[in-house]
C-alpha cells in the first residue's frame, strides 16, 4: 500500500469515525432535535438508541487492528444505515441540507472501505 493510500484511508476512517461517534451519542442520549426528526420521518423513538449503539460498535470494529470479518459487517452496516437515511429524507421531502450529513458519511464509508490496508481486509479462503 502506498503512503498516499494510507493517508487517504486514515483521514477518511478518522473522519467517518468522528461522524459516527458524534451522531451515535446524540442518538443514544437522545437530543430533542434528533427525536423530533425521527418522529417526523415516522420511526419509533427506540430506533434511535439501536442505531446509536450500532454506530458506536461499528466504529470500534472499524478501528480495531484485527477482525476483518467484523469490519466488513461494520462497513456494510454503515452503508445500509446512510443509504437508508438518504432515502428516508428523500421520501419525507426534506430540504437538500438534510442530505449533507448522510451523504458525507456514505462517501467516507466507501472511501475508507476501498482504501483499507491489506491487513484490514477479509481474505477469501476458497
Amino acid at each position: 500500500m502506498t503512503k498516499r493510500n494510507k493517508i487517504i484511508y486514515w483521514i477518511a476512517t478518522l473522519w467517518l469515525s468522528l461522524g459516527m461517534v458524534s451522531t451515535g451519542i446524540v442518538q443514544i442520549i437522545p437530543l430533542e432535535e434528533e427525536a423530533q426528526k425521527m418522529s417526523e420521518l415516522g420511526y419509533p423513538m427506540y430506533f434511535l438508541r439501536i442505531i446509536g449503539t450500532w454506530k458506536l460498535l461499528g466504529v470500534a470494529a472499524v478501528l480495531a487492528p484485527r477482525l476483518p470479518l467484523v469490519k466488513e459487517w461494520a462497513y456494510a452496516g454503515f452503508f445500509f444505515l446512510m443509504t437508508g437515511a438518504v432515502f428516508s429524507h428523500l421520501a419525507h421531502g426534506d430540504a437538500a441540507a438534510e442530505y449533507f450529513g448522510p451523504v458525507l458519511l456514505l462517501v467516507l464509508t466507501i472511501v475508507s472501505w476501498y482504501y483499507r490496508p491489506s491487513e484490514r481486509r477479509l481474505v477469501a479462503t476458497f
